[in-house]
């Protein structure tokens, strides 16, 4: 695959996350796909439009990877036990309309969605609920960069700066 940087920012309330977007690009025999990687310290995330031919979306809002299970275990190990749960959200931002977020939970907010999962609670704002569903969470280790990886079918496009998508 050939790759392009992008800037990227995802705002947080308790994780920094600023970094970079990778924009991949397959060659002629493959399908093009446009991924949004925004590096953190310590936690990533990339946002993918869609899952392929072989996507079947689940009836839960969110599914984990054990990947995915193992480092949010690890990330909340990490928090010397002031947050029990993953917060994912989205915030209206860029030119292309959402931006997901990430932030450690000490408590789950009144309409937030609850996904359990092999001992991970990872709590949905309300206003991710939708653009969330039917989504793959999991973990990726790369040599330069290990982040989580979003698999969403909803996303429909990223903005040429990778700041948001749509969908």
């Amino acid at each position: 695959h050939n790759t392009s940087m992008l800037p990227h920012r995802v705002a947080s309330s308790s994780l920094r996350l600023v970094g970079l977007c990778r924009a991949l690009s397959a060659n002629s025999l493959f399908h093009q796909q446009q991924t949004i990687r925004c590096l953190a310290s310590g936690l990533s995330a990339t946002v993918i439009p869609g899952r392929g031919p072989n996507f079947r979306p689940t009836r839960s809002p969110l599914t984990l990877t054990q990947a995915a299970v193992d480092r949010v275990k690890a990330a909340l190990a990490e928090s010397n036990g002031s947050a029990k749960a993953l917060r994912i959200g989205v915030r209206t931002r860029g030119c292309n309309g959402l931006s997901y977020t990430l932030d450690y939970a000490s408590e789950k907010a009144a309409m937030d969605e609850t996904v359990e999962q092999d001992g991970v609670t990872v709590y949905i704002d309300r206003k991710a609920q939708l653009t969330l569903l039917g989504t793959e969470m999991d973990y990726v280790k790369g040599p330069l960069v290990s982040e989580f990886v979003f698999y969403n079918p909803n996303a429909k496009g990223t903005c040429g700066c990778g700041e948001s998508f749509n969908v």
